[in-house]
This record gives structure tokens, C-alpha cells and sequence, in this order.
């Protein structure tokens, strides 16, 4: 199957209800070397052509270990890095379907107005010279929204949203815990009534009592503001719990996508296998049995022929060698990258913890 079949195949799966359709993405970070740096010897595919939808008022979970593109794909899916190819179609409620890879900088502006982030690190995000009045008001400002006593009315009515105290909004970032800070993002991002919030690793640098806070809270949000969200994260465990759909990323490339209770019982990847295996349950008659992968993770800069995966892969067959798996759909909107996934069974959460008992 081509990438362009591949993309359409996806969309063909998305109903009426589209908010955002990623076809063909790609992220090549060039290398650069010589006396100022200005030859290019090699490029860093951080993406390279991932391809996914998201329905109105779901949340589809981006999954992968560290450096796997999750956070790329986000940033460049608003615009904050410019993507090297692909298209990246969004459902604006002002301006209709537009391809946020073509908008000028005035109609950018505008897309954004309907798209926000909530960035990981809650401390490094927010200003400390700003009190928390300019720092949820500034979308507000910039945009024209709201000035002076409308625009504390809508600032505190925010920081009441996400829990905290409206006379809060005379101090200063220093003042908060890492959990407020990050009630503090969240209330930013809603400042403009988005359509799309993209959650980049929202909880990780959190507490475990405060990211069940946190996750609480943004779930009890998308019903209160009908939001919907693009949640990355390396926690497979946070992903199951908010997710409706879930996307497998491994070095830049897209090996499994399908419903969260379907991908997580009945996975058709051996690298989403390996993830789901270490994944921590409640269950003290339970003993770990990770499943632990060989060699290390391909290089962005040099990955190997074939399947990214097939070095660490304990079915690799040589075919995997040479061959590069193209998305398919093996099983009604679940899409998988494998060559081998129709004959291979795997397991799954469920059958991993009944047979550690």
C-alpha cells in the first residue's frame, strides 16, 4: 500500500465528526557541519509519515518511548515547528477546513485561537515575572478578547474552572506547586474556548496523587467545554485511562493504531507487545515479566533497511530485513505496520496479568 493509499485508508475510517486529519507527516531535522555549520551531511527523521485522525470531542493517546517523535508530531501539528512534508487538515470553527501547513502568519493566529497546548514542564512554561492575571489573560489580550475588569472577570472565572482560588491571580509562578502550575497551564490553554487541546506529557513531571488530580480534572473538562485532546505520553498506564484511541510511535514511524481496549488486549505489534508488558497493575500476587527487547533503538539519523523495529524484533524474519512495512488495516480501525501481524499472536495487558497468577 502507498502512503497516499495508506492516509485514505485512515480517513476513510473517520466519520462526519473530524476535527483533525494528519496525513503523510514528516520532520527532518537537517545535520550540519563545516567551519559555520551551512553543509548539510544527513537529516534526523524525527517524523517520518505518520498519518492519523481525531473525531470531535475524543482523546487519542501518541504512545512511545523517548525520542520517538510524539512531541514533534504535536508541535508541528500547531504549527510550532514547520513541518519538512505532509498535511495536517483542521475542522476550525471560524474559517472551516484549512490545512494548517499553508496558513499564513494572520490566519495562523486565528487557527490558534481553536488549537492550545499544555506544555510538560509546568515550571520552564510559565514566565516568573508574570502573576498569574497576565499569564491566563495574555491569549485573552493578544487576541482582543477581553480588557481590564472583563478581562479579571474571565481570568478568575478560569483559575475557579480548574480549581484554584481567584485572589491567586496577583502572584507570582514561584508561589504554586508543580500541580498548580500545571492547573495554572491548563487554564491558560482554555483561555480562548479551544476546539483541539494537544497535551504534551501533561502529568509526568507530576506527583502519582497529583496526576490523578490532573487527569481528573481534564477529563471533567472535555465534558464541561465538549474538548478534545491529543494526549502524549510514555505512560502507557495514564494513556489507558483517558483514551479513547491510541497511536504507537517508534523512531518517527506510526506501528499501531487502533481502539484503546483493542490495542491494549489484543496488540498486533511485537514493540507495542513489549510495551504493554511492562506496564505496572494493581495486583500484588502478580510477578513482572517485562518483555525485554534487544540492542538499541535505531538511530533517527541512520535507521536500519526494512522495519525500523526488525533489530530488536524476536520475529523478525528476512523480509523484515529489507522490506519496510506499510500501515494496513488488519482489523476494522485497527491499523497496524508489520509484515508478519496476521499470523503472530501476542498478548496482551489482560492475558499477561492472568497468567502471572
Amino acid at each position: 500500500m502507498t502512503p497516499e493509499k495508506t492516509a485514505d485508508a485512515v480517513k476513510n475510517n473517520a466519520s462526519s465528526d473530524l476535527l483533525l486529519e494528519v496525513k503523510n507527516l514528516k520532520k527532518h531535522f537537517p545535520i550540519k557541519k563545516g567551519f559555520v555549520f551551512t553543509k548539510v551531511v544527513g537529516n534526523v527523521k524525527a517524523v517520518d509519515d505518520v498519518s492519523f485522525y481525531i473525531r470531535k470531542g475524543e482523546t487519542l493517546g501518541l504512545v512511545g518511548e523517548s525520542g520517538c517523535g510524539k512531541t514533534t508530531t504535536g508541535r508541528m501539528i500547531i504549527r510550532a515547528y514547520e513541518p519538512t512534508a505532509g498535511e495536517i487538515w483542521f475542522n476550525d470553527q471560524r474559517m472551516g477546513r484549512v490545512n494548517v501547513c499553508d496558513l499564513n502568519p494572520n490566519q495562523l493566529r486565528q487557527m490558534r485561537m481553536n488549537m492550545q497546548m499544555i506544555f510538560q514542564d509546568p515550571y520552564s512554561s510559565l514566565n516568573p515575572r508574570f502573576t498569574l492575571l497576565q499569564i491566563v489573560g495574555e491569549p485573552l489580550l493578544v487576541n482582543g478578547v477581553a480588557r481590564g475588569s472583563e478581562l479579571q472577570d474571565r481570568v478568575a472565572e478560569l483559575l475557579r474552572v480548574v480549581g484554584l482560588r481567584p485572589e491567586y491571580m496577583t502572584r507570582y509562578p514561584h508561589a504554586f506547586s508543580g500541580g498548580q502550575r500545571q492547573r495554572i497551564g491548563v487554564a491558560r490553554a482554555l483561555a480562548l474556548n479551544p476546539q483541539l487541546v494537544i497535551c504534551d506529557e501533561p502529568v509526568s513531571a507530576l506527583d502519582v496523587s497529583v496526576q490523578a488530580q490532573t487527569l481528573n480534572l481534564l477529563q471533567d473538562l472535555q465534558k464541561q467545554f465538549n474538548l478534545t485532546y491529543l494526549f502524549v505520553s510514555h505512560d502507557l498506564s495514564v494513556v489507558e485511562h483517558i483514551s479513547d484511541r491510541v497511536v504507537v510511535m517508534y523512531v518517527g514511524k506510526l506501528v499501531e493504531y487502533a481502539q484503546t481496549g483493542e490495542l491494549y488486549y489484543n496488540p498486533k505489534h511485537p514493540y507495542t507487545e513489549a510495551l504493554l508488558s511492562a506496564v505496572p497493575r494493581p495486583d500484588p500476587r502478580r510477578i513482572s515479566d517485562p518483555i525485554v527487547l534487544e540492542g538499541d533503538i535505531a538511530d533517527p539519523a541512520n535507521p536500519p533497511s526494512g522495519c525500523y523495529f526488525h533489530p530488536r524484533c524476536r520475529f523478525a524474519v528476512d523480509r523484515c530485513k529489507t522490506e519496510a512495512p506499510q500501515l494496513r488495516e488488519i482489523e476494522p480501525e485497527h491499523f497496524v505496520s508489520c509484515h508478519r501481524a496476521d499470523e503472530l499472536k501476542l498478548t496482551g495487558v489482560q492475558e499477561i496479568a492472568l497468567s502471572s497468577k
